[in-house]
């Protein structure tokens, strides 16, 4: 018997398959609903009234205040300031009234009883670092033993890696962590990356969804505590219309300054901000993707999701998949519930701001999209408001951007133009420009004040809770919501036309496609960073020249948008800086409890993503297989195995890379012959690794 098959571990890399059925939705045809929907609490009522109708109080008190500050006879470019000026003052009233709806989100508690569901723990990844994210999975593993889960709870890594480099790191990382866990770790990688993540899922339940009663969904920077599954699963069995709930996850591991001014202000704001969602949605949630439980049967029965008629960026596949699974849940009769009160969830956050840059853009095209599914037979109100939201979270960018261009035009007119008093010849009295600067100020301190006043409340709740020991006492949280709120000031205005530029690509028809996503953060290069920000640095002088030669006073306000837009550089790249976030950490400025006293199962994933093997690019990490028999067993254990079957076209890239193998001198000599496909084909056949490995190295 050779070495490999000596060395090969004696699990398989899946279990037998429990094929559970998921049909692709029709949403142009109501559902089966399963059960009469209920009807919300007085509680969720009231929540709406004040976050929705809060901010309709807002919009018209900002419509009519503007209004009158241009007087009865408006002109063209007054209206169109007005029109612009109201959904932005309603957007910046709604954060405010929402925040007030939370104080009727209510008290949820965790169900005790037996509960015998079987959970699934899975985590989608695409070219990610493979020790950082199995590393994650087993500390979690470790956890969800000490609950006394191990004979329910299984953990799948579902693959959608093309790179056949990044395809061995994964395989390498999860045999070695499966050998000593306390409870099955599968993995499987796809052949196809048909409809990406969604895809990714649904095949996974298509083939052993009947397997599990329960699907905890990870992203591959992301994890929960074995006590947190615990309680979502505790939850969701004692309620059986239940079909999926969703935490807040804490975001953690920032390095950068600008992952740090991530991580503090979801720290501190975001439980306000959740609770708020939590009271407003009620049983009408929303899905953010991961961080979340999900009932299997219901899932599966009402979540094939169809791809959208026409081409990408509007067409194809549904890319923002997370807000359309919540209603198609809902409208099928399940409830959708944001649990707000649990604190075992994290996840990582964005490392630069050109990082976050592109997530957002394909954000914004998924959220784009969602314009088409607004006529969804069958959905809840609730739901298309989530559609909504999520909309003008990006639409907001081009607006503002609109108010402030027409508010310079308008001042530009004033000032250029000579006003007519006497426009009709037999006119006795003259026609005074109206502009009522006053009520115009006072419109700018709501706005501020409705703008700041979540974040002042929010502080000063940390401030009165052991968050606010945890993060360093009343003076370093407010010292740091201060530095996070002028940091956030300098960024909003470039963030503002990067979005703006995003929903102008997108609108005329180009797609994000689908790119792995940056979890470490590094400073960019100058080169870099002026290649990215040199028109907003262009926009910024030019704004600042016209102004200070013709209205100085116009500075006053305008001042923190072209500071932001001058300095976008200099932010992008400091902010990228690991060493000025050591700085911060180190002077107590933005520190969350998370990182005084981390939580058991980071530190448990560190240690184990450092134990084990180290992940390699390119060559390197396939030549390890020919070199390495214990590398080479390992990886062989994690693959499904061949058929032989199907047509000769899609065994060609396996027959011509025998050849090729065949023909060559060497290990090195060999990888110089074969394409990406044959490649692809020698990492995933053991017949081909054992050729490959008989090559002198």
């Amino acid at each position: 018997m050779s070495d490999d098959q000596n060395m090969t571990a004696i699990l398989t890399p899946v279990p037998p398959e429990a094929p559970l059925a998921m049909p692709v939705q029709d949403f142009a045809t109501a559902p089966k609903v399963r059960r009469p929907r209920g009807h919300d609490c007085w509680r969720v009522w009231l929540a709406r009234v004040i976050a929705f109708g809060g901010t309709a109080a807002i919009a018209v008190v900002g419509l009519l205040q503007m209004f009158a500050a241009f007087g009865d006879k408006p002109t063209p470019m007054q209206m169109a300031l007005l029109v612009l000026f109201v959904p932005t003052f309603a957007w910046v009233g709604f954060s405010f009234c929402a925040l007030l709806a939370g104080l009727l989100a209510p008290r949820i508690t965790t169900p005790q009883g037996r509960n015998d569901a079987r959970i699934a723990v899975v985590m989608p990844i695409y070219h990610e670092n493979a020790a950082q994210s199995i590393g994650l999975l087993g500390a979690l593993a470790t956890d969800l033993a000490r609950q006394g889960m191990t004979g329910r709870a299984e953990i799948f890594v579902l693959s959608d890696s093309r790179d056949p480099a990044v395809a061995v790191n994964e395989t390498l990382a999860v045999a070695a962590v499966r050998e000593n866990a306390p409870l099955p770790i599968w993995y499987r990688r796809r052949t196809s990356n048909e409809d990406r993540k969604s895809g990714n899922v649904a095949e996974f339940l298509r083939r052993w969804g009947g397997r599990y009663d329960q699907m905890v969904v990870l992203d591959a920077d992301s994890v929960m505590t074995g006590d947190t599954i615990a309680q979502l699963s505790a939850r969701m069995n004692a309620d059986p219309d239940l079909g999926l709930i969703q935490t807040m996850p804490i975001l953690v591991g920032g390095e950068t300054i600008f992952a740090r001014l991530t991580q503090f202000a979801g720290r501190v704001y975001g439980p306000m901000i959740a609770r708020g969602v939590a009271a407003w949605s009620g049983d009408t949630g929303n899905y953010w993707g991961h961080n979340a439980i999900i009932r299997v049967s219901a899932f599966a029965s009402a979540c094939g999701l169809p791809r959208l008629s026409g081409r990408p960026p509007f067409g194809g596949t549904i890319l923002s998949h997370d807000f359309v699974e919540a209603a198609a849940l809902c409208r099928a009769g399940w409830k959708v519930r944001l649990d707000a009160d649990l604190r075992g969830s994290f996840e990582g956050c964005p490392p630069t701001l050109l990082d976050m840059a592109a997530r957002e853009r394909r954000w914004a095209q998924g959220n784009l999209q969602h314009a088409r599914l607004f006529t969804m037979r069958g959905a809840r109100a609730i739901s298309r408001l989530h559609f909504a939201i999520g909309i003008l979270g990006f639409l907001m960018s081009p607006i503002w951007l609109a108010l402030i261009l027409v508010g310079l035009v308008l001042s530009a007119t004033v000032l250029l133009s000579t006003p007519e008093y006497f426009p009709n010849s037999y006119q006795l009295f003259p026609d005074w420009p109206v502009f009522d600067a006053r009520r115009m100020l006072w419109l700018f301190i709501a706005a501020m004040s409705l703008l700041l006043m979540p974040k002042l409340i929010a502080t000063l709740r940390a401030w009165m809770r052991p968050l606010g020991q945890e993060s360093g006492g009343p003076v370093h949280i407010f010292a740091s919501a201060l530095f996070e709120i002028v940091l956030s000031a300098l960024i909003a205005p470039v963030q503002m036309l990067i979005q703006t530029r995003q929903i102008f690509d997108i609108l005329r028809g180009r797609d994000s496609g689908w790119q792995a996503q940056t979890r470490a953060g590094h400073m960019p290069d100058w080169q870099v960073v002026l290649s990215r920000h040199w028109a907003h640095v262009l926009l910024g002088v030019a704004t600042l020249i016209v102004l200070a030669q013709f209205s100085p006073a116009q500075l006053i306000w305008l001042s923190p948008i072209l500071a932001g837009l001058i300095l976008s550089p200099l932010t992008s790249r400091l902010s990228a800086s690991p060493i000025f976030g050591r700085w911060a950490r180190m002077r107590g400025l933005l520190v969350t409890p998370e990182e005084r006293n981390p939580p058991a199962i980071l530190s448990e994933a560190v240690a184990k993503a450092r134990a084990l093997p180290r992940p390699l690019s390119g060559p390197e990490a396939i030549l390890r297989l020919g070199r390495d028999p214990q590398a080479r067993a390992r990886h062989v254990s994690m693959l499904e195995p061949m058929t032989t079957e199907g047509p000769v076209a899609q065994r060609l890239p396996h027959i011509t890379a025998a050849a090729k193998i065949e023909n060559a001198a060497d290990q090195t000599e060999a990888l110089d012959f074969l394409d990406a496909a044959e490649t692809s084909a020698l990492v995933s056949d053991p017949a081909l690794l054992a050729q490959f490995s008989r090559l002198p190295c």
